[in-house]
């Protein structure tokens, strides 16, 4: 059966959107709702996070984050896993459970397959089995997964490529988001 790992830093994130904090948490904690709509159809789902308090987590598991980054987040996650995994950023609102399966079937049986965003980053690896994994996050780190001793692939999910860190990327997706995302975008509580 597949897993979905899903770090999420809390509600308190998205430090880039030039908004009040009460509607980057609540923006956060909508875009959080409609990846694991997708997610928990896929498959068994754990977000891993310092902060669950008010979170729906919409029928997915709860990992507290060990603290050390989203590489740790999920490491830690991975060590309770076996068999397939998906890891999925919790700010690609866009995504659907169709983008996920994709993922999935493009992931080598020995190795991984990675969804880049725009800025080279990796927004969703599908992972054989969690043994593959190295924490390799942040700046570059498409390059660096892709470099890793395994069969590496580079899968190009526009829905999964696309997440939000600041009011431009706001602005580029508001009207393909989730519904709960697109919610809160509208002025209107979920």
């Amino acid at each position: 059966m597949t897993s979905v790992v899903v770090p999420f830093a809390g509600s308190a994130g998205k430090t880039r959107l030039d908004t009040s904090a009460r509607t980057r948490r609540e923006l956060s904690l909508a875009m959080l709702a409609d990846v694991l709509a997708a997610a928990t159809v896929v498959g068994r789902t754990v977000v891993v996070t310092p902060d669950a308090e008010g979170i729906d987590l919409m029928g997915a598991d709860v990992l507290d984050d060990p603290g050390g980054g989203q590489g740790a987040a999920v490491t830690a996650a991975l060590a309770r896993l076996d068999g397939a995994v998906l890891v999925v950023n919790a700010d690609v609102p866009c995504v659907t459970p169709f983008d996920l399966r994709a993922l999935l079937d493009a992931t080598p049986p020995r190795g991984l397959a990675l969804v880049e965003a725009l800025d080279g980053t990796t927004n969703a690896l599908g992972l054989s089995t969690p043994a593959v994994f190295e924490p390799l996050y942040g700046p570059d780190s498409a390059r660096r997964f892709l470099a890793l001793p395994v069969e590496t692939v580079s899968v190009a999910i526009p829905n999964i490529a696309d997440d939000v860190d600041t009011q431009a990327d706001i602005d580029r997706l508001q009207l393909r988001c989730g519904p709960r995302t697109q919610s809160i975008l509208a002025g209107t509580a979920p």
